[in-house]
Order: C-alpha cells, then sequence, then structure tokens
C-alpha cells in the first residue's frame, strides 16, 4: 500500500512539473547550481589529487630529503634561518649507513630570467634564460631516480677535478638544439664553456598543463658547480635505502649520526628537517580541504536557494489543490497519506533537478578534461552520491512544511475553498 501511495505520489509530482514546465524549472534551477558546483569542483580536485598522487609516486617511497630547516608547509623561525648548513661530508658519511644505497648532496642557482642579458645556457646563436644551475654528486640520478635521454652522468673523478662538464634538462637541450644530438658539444654557461656530456628524460609535471620547472635545467658536478657559484652554501641532501619496511629505522638511523656529527646535545631538539614523500601529499591535502570548504559554501548557497524555492511552489501547490486535498480526505486519505504525497513531491522535485546536476557536472569535468591548458580532471562517485544524496535530503527538509500544512487542512473548510 505504502508503495502504491509513493508511486503515485512521484506521479503527480511528474504531472505537476510537466504542467508548470517554467515554474518548475526555475525552482530546481538553484539545485542544478549547487550540485553542478559540488560535481565540478569535486572532479577537478579528484583530479589533481590522482596527479599529485602519481607525481608523489614516481618521487619513490624510499626517499628522504634533509635539509637543515623545514621547508614545507611551515614559516621558518629566525632559529631555524641561522642554523649551521648541512655538508657534502654529511652526505658521504650517510653513504655508510647499512640500509641507505645511496645519498646525494645539491646545490642550486636560479636565474630570474626577466631582465635583458639574464641568460643562464647559450649555444650557437640560441639562448635559454632561467635555468636550474645546479650541483651535485655522482649518485643524483640513482637517488632520484632520473632518467637520460642520451648520454651519461658525471663520475666521482670528474667532481674530484672540477670537470668542465654538464647534463642538460630536456627543455634546455629542446631549446637549444631542437632534435639533434647533443653529447660532445660545448655550451656557454655564464663566463665558461662545458663539454654536455647527456640530457635529461622529460620529467613528470605534477599539476598537468605547462612545462616543469626541473625540464630547464643545468646539472654540474659538485665541485665544478662549487667553482662557478661560490656562494652557495644552502645543500639539500637526498638518501635512498634499500626497503620501505625500513623506513623508521633508516630515519632513526640518519637522525643519530647527523646529530652525532653536528653536536646536537642530548636535551636539544634536532638542529636539521627530515622529509619524505608523504610530506609533500599531507601539504597538498592541507590545501585541498581548503578547496573541499570553499565548494561546500559555493554549494551550499545553490542549494539554499532552491530549497526555499522548492518549499515556495509546494505552498503554492497547497493552495491551489486544497479542494482536492478536502475531497481526497472526504474519501478517507489519512493525514499519514497526504503528508507522504507532498514530501515525495518535493523530494522528487529536488532529486529531478539533482539529476540534472550531476549531468551539467558531468559535461563540465569533460569541457575541463579536454581543454588545451590540460588541468586533470575525473568524476568521484562519492562526489556524485553525495551531491544527488543532499539534493534530495533538500527536497525532505523544505518540503516537509508545506506537506504537514496539507496533511492538517480542515476537509470542510477545503471543500469549501473555490
Amino acid at each position: 500500500m505504502a508503495q502504491g501511495q509513493t508511486t503515485e505520489s512521484v506521479k503527480m509530482a511528474l504531472d505537476t512539473l510537466r504542467t508548470n514546465k517554467l515554474r518548475s524549472g526555475l525552482t530546481i534551477l538553484g539545485i542544478v547550481i549547487g550540485v553542478t558546483s559540488v560535481i565540478a569542483i569535486s572532479s577537478v580536485i579528484n583530479g589533481l589529487n590522482n596527479r599529485v598522487d602519481a607525481w608523489v609516486g614516481s618521487l619513490g617511497s624510499n626517499v628522504f630529503w634533509i635539509f637543515h630547516m623545514p621547508v614545507i608547509g611551515v614559516r621558518p623561525t629566525t632559529e631555524q634561518l641561522t642554523r649551521k648548513k648541512l655538508t657534502i661530508e654529511d652526505v658521504y658519511a650517510l653513504r655508510t649507513l647499512p640500509h641507505v644505497v645511496g645519498a646525494d648532496g645539491g646545490k642550486q642557482y636560479v636565474k630570474s630570467g626577466f631582465r635583458v642579458g639574464d641568460v643562464s645556457v647559450k649555444y650557437n646563436g640560441k639562448k635559454v634564460a632561467g635555468a636550474i644551475l645546479q650541483g651535485s654528486t655522482s649518485e643524483i640520478a640513482a637517488v632520484n631516480d632520473i632518467n637520460l635521454q642520451e648520454g651519461r652522468f658525471f663520475t666521482d673523478d670528474e667532481d674530484k677535478r672540477h670537470a668542465k662538464v654538464v647534463v642538460l634538462g630536456h627543455d634546455t637541450w629542446e631549446d637549444l638544439f631542437g632534435n639533434e644530438p647533443a653529447v660532445g658539444k660545448e655550451v656557454n654557461i655564464e663566463t665558461g664553456l662545458y663539454t654536455v656530456i647527456g640530457v635529461v628524460e622529460k620529467r613528470k609535471q605534477p599539476f598537468g598543463g605547462g612545462k616543469n620547472p626541473n625540464d630547464n635545467a643545468a646539472y654540474f658536478p659538485y665541485g665544478t658547480f662549487e667553482n662557478l657559484h661560490p656562494e652557495q652554501k644552502d645543500v639539500w641532501v637526498s638518501v635512498k635505502y634499500d626497503d620501505p619496511v625500513n623506513k623508521s629505522l633508516v630515519e632513526e638511523e640518519i637522525r643519530e649520526m647527523l646529530r652525532v656529527r653536528r653536536k646536537v646535545k642530548v636535551q636539544d631538539p634536532d638542529n636539521f628537517e627530515i622529509f619524505g614523500p608523504e610530506s609533500l601529499a599531507r601539504l597538498w591535502d592541507q590545501i585541498t580541504w581548503g578547496l573541499r570548504l570553499f565548494m561546500l559554501a559555493v554549494s551550499s548557497v545553490g542549494l539554499m536557494v532552491g530549497g526555499v524555492g522548492v518549499m515556495n511552489i509546494m505552498l503554492v501547490s497547497v493552495t491551489e489543490r486544497t479542494r482536492e486535498i478536502g475531497i481526497r480526505k472526504a474519501l478517507g486519505a489519512t493525514k499519514r497519506t497526504i503528508l507522504t504525497q507532498f514530501t515525495t513531491e518535493a523530494v522528487t522535485l529536488c532529486a529531478i533537478g539533482g539529476v540534472f546536476g550531476v549531468m551539467v557536472g558531468a559535461v563540465i569535468t569533460w569541457i575541463v578534461f579536454f581543454l588545451p591548458i590540460g588541468l586533470p580532471a575525473a568524476l568521484s562517485t562519492f562526489w556524485v552520491l553525495f551531491g544527488f544524496g543532499v539534493s534530495c535530503a533538500i527536497g525532505l527538509m523544505f518540503g516537509i512544511y508545506p506537506a504537514w500544512k496539507a496533511a492538517n487542512l480542515d476537509p470542510i473548510e477545503a471543500l469549501r475553498y473555490e
């Protein structure tokens, strides 16, 4: 019996929609906008999450980064900024730990690329501005999983004798040489000539469209870089270990060795920071939480406006059908029957708005995905169900008062209504 009443109520709601198409469409417009906002924004966030997860995964799950101060998600204090720098000797010491398979120490220098003549790399009349100049040990490729397109990386011997050799990033090579081989050729970097011994493959971009800044780079042996930019003192250390199972053990061994080398007293905290790929993932989660709150705020406005519109049209519907309600009560319809009928109509109206919102959101997701900027977007089942479920809940919330009003009409007064 209850199922039959529900089916009849749904049919009556659809009849109301067909009879008053414009009014019904305007009524559910707020619902459509609210659900569309949920689907569109959540799809972009979901796509970005997938892209960032893949990028973080490409960094490896068995890598630690060490720096003298925190650089991810916090603002360093004065004490942290003035800490003693890590050294290349620390890198060599970390290589001796039992589970460490490689350790690299690097320094960087980045030119602005905005001033006239501010050029980092030149070859045969071509220029590349704003390249990242980086000095590293021979273990940079193994520790950071960097693949070469051609050639090789420098050796320990080249590092010790400060050989004037360089490995180019993919975009730097492409801008200077096109598709021609670069190995064996000399490029002018700032004030000197350096022989190209390798070219790095294109690296992953975490957010999709655009270029990865790390593809516009020139890699030097550590000693060579120190001759080029002796003023650079900050050393960034990367450590790769054998098995993710040993993560906690390796972290503790690194901490213990550095505390001894940096003469940190037992009662004092570490004067260095150890990071892992999960630090980037946590930072991204903090950012996306803000985006989700923004999404919920935007969609809530549309849903609330839609809910008020639904309540309004249902109150109008109760007034227009007062005589019908009186006849139904005279024929034996109970308050519960009338309440169920009008509540179901309101929920059905909002559910239709929810369906249209999901469809429009899916279309927007598809458009964003195929835009030239390459912004990742992917529909999330959870947010599709959430958006549709909330639209139905709005119908229930804002439809209950009109339904209650209809159920409590006096049948005699209702029959007299013209």
